[in-house]
């Protein structure tokens, strides 16, 4: 078991730097506007949400995976070549795309901390974490960026060629 929720937790990490990186990135697209200000909050309660992860990992001694963070360095980076191939970073689509791909990490975290609650029932080790907390949290900060993400699909395809 210690193996799996070691590569289980750093696959996580792996992703939240990812969602990070990107939000980072759009932040700087829209600097000086409400999109920026939105962004930033956003990106602040992804953070606090791995600090939660990473205080969890330490208190279960789960190190850090240096090819998976390896890994979600260079997966971001792809992300963001493949985003910019098809947008400027401040246009519609590499926001709707962006957007997108912060999601599946949000729903992402959802799950993970759904499967941690499960997996408290029968291991003393994963107890002491508000679950239900978390798992509130990610579904709020989903919901925050679905209303964004649709706005954004608004612009970006509503438009006829």
């Amino acid at each position: 078991m210690a193996e799996h929720i070691g590569a289980y937790l750093n696959d996580h990490l792996a992703g939240s730097t990812v969602a990070l990186e990107l939000l980072k990135n759009l932040e700087k697209a829209h600097h000086g506007t409400e999109l920026e200000r939105f962004l930033f909050g956003l990106r602040a309660d992804i953070l606090a949400d791995r600090h939660e992860l990473e205080a969890l990992m330490d208190r279960l001694h789960v190190s850090v995976s240096t090819p998976r963070k390896a890994m979600a360095w260079l997966a971001e980076k792809l992300t963001e070549f493949k985003l910019r191939m098809d947008s400027p970073a401040d246009g519609g689509l590499y926001l709707l795309e962006a957007l997108d791909a912060v999601a599946v990490g949000i729903d992402g975290k959802r799950a993970l901390w759904t499967a941690l609650a499960a997996a408290a029932e029968v291991a003393p080790s994963l107890q002491q974490v508000d679950y239900a907390r978390l798992e509130n949290r990610a579904e709020e900060q989903r919901h925050r960026v679905e209303v964004l993400r649709i706005e954004a699909a608004r612009k970006a395809l509503g438009t006829p060629p």
